[in-house]
């Protein structure tokens, strides 16, 4: 697998890092799941529903393949661990609140001078020397921060809606996988690892690119009803049948709009859709939201499936996860115990990712993870006798 060989210290917890580093692990990477001595560990272990073996769900779709170390890193003896594995890591992660590394001995200024190859992600909410750098945020406020928010709002109340994915978390996940490979891929080349300052705000707003036409162009705030992704397009939209289900219509290409219109017997709509989103189409968004109300989505199901048009349907989670098309995917699988898990979402056609759908009990792993660092036996049953492991 194309990261085999790899080690990962991830002490970071809830969704960014974890996610991140658990697909790491998908493609044989050796991942350390370092949890603070608190009695929990990582959150997740608490939160949320569970299968019948008590692992929540989340941390399953987290934690798997991934090894635990249970570490109390106040403990001199514990940071003394730390900075042991760190020596022989290849990558380390951690989203704690800027300056909290540094305060317990174990900043990237102090790693790399014992490991210069290492690669030391810092995923946090604002950055690492910024202005609200020490500022509590999680997903949401950080969404409501950079305007993700204001645009995520109802067609009919115009109010700003919650988002049902944490966009910064996901997008701090993907970009800190990135950045980890670039670091490592330059490794290759000088020899020295590198320190990535990922800012959830930062890598939320890199991904607005096709909403910020008003912004900068027009120096003015975006009025989200009349944009393309939000209302605005009468082929890009959300529409009620009659059994109070919902059609999608997904592309606003002109050729698809031809297409549709000749299929429901009214081309002479055309014109609409080549209109700027916004006002200019409420015409053809009008006949669209009586028109497919007049039959049931089963009935429009049938008819588009002819039409070369993009279109879909709302459905619930629990149909998309249930569609055998996500088993083809390889997007769900189930493992020997029964549990189902979120499937890897990148393969390779030489090496394809082998999930280890093992997830770690709490600290499961400290002896054997402490005894690769070098501690003796006598060493490990004192740090487990004063609660450090």
């Amino acid at each position: 697998m194309k990261l085999e060989g790899l080690r990962v210290l991830d002490l970071s917890a809830f969704l960014p890092g974890p996610h991140m580093t658990m697909m790491m692990a998908d493609h044989g990477a050796d991942v350390i799941m370092i949890e603070p001595a608190n009695g929990v560990g990582e959150p997740v272990r608490e939160i949320g529903e569970r299968t019948d073996d008590g692992v929540s769900v989340w941390l399953r779709n987290i934690a798997r393949g991934k090894r635990s170390l249970k570490l109390d890193l106040k403990d001199p003896d514990g940071l003394d661990l730390l900075l042991r594995l760190a020596e022989g890591a290849d990558v380390f992660v951690e989203a704690f609140r800027p300056g909290v590394m540094k305060r317990l001995g174990a900043g990237y200024e102090t790693l790399s001078a014992r490991n210069p190859r290492l690669v030391y992600c810092s995923i946090s909410a604002f950055g690492q020397s910024s202005s609200l750098a020490l500022k509590p945020a999680h997903d949401l406020t950080v969404l409501g921060m950079t305007g993700l928010v204001d645009l995520n709002r109802g067609l009919e109340d115009g109010k700003p809606a919650m988002p049902n994915i944490p966009f910064a978390d996901a997008a701090a996940s993907m970009l800190s996988l990135s950045a980890i490979l670039m670091a490592l891929y330059r490794r290759e080349k000088t020899g020295l690892g590198d320190f990535i300052d990922m800012s959830m705000y930062d890598a939320a707003l890199s991904w607005t690119p096709n909403v910020l036409g008003p912004v900068f162009a027009g120096n003015r705030a975006p009025v989200a009803r009349d944009m393309r992704s939000f209302g605005g397009s009468a082929m890009y939209n959300i529409y009620e049948t009659e059994d109070a289900r919902f059609l999608i219509l997904g592309g606003s290409e002109v050729k698809f709009a031809d297409n549709l219109l000749k299929a429901l017997g009214r081309p002479d709509l055309a014109p609409y859709a080549r209109q700027p989103p916004g006002p200019g189409q409420a015409p053809l968004r009008d006949f669209f939201r009586v028109t497919f109300r007049a039959a049931p989505l089963a009935h429009w199901q049938a008819l588009l499936q002819e039409v070369d048009c993009c279109w879909s349907w709302s459905r619930s989670l629990k149909d998309a996860f249930d569609d055998p098309f996500t088993a083809e995917r390889g997007m769900v699988f189930t493992d020997a115990s029964g549990a189902r898990h979120v499937g890897p979402p990148i393969r390779f056609r030489r090496e394809p990712p082998q999930p280890v759908t093992r997830v770690p009990g709490f600290g499961e792993d400290s002896a054997d993870v402490a005894a690769q660092a070098g501690l003796s036996p006598q060493a490990i049953a004192e740090l487990r006798r004063r609660g450090t492991i």
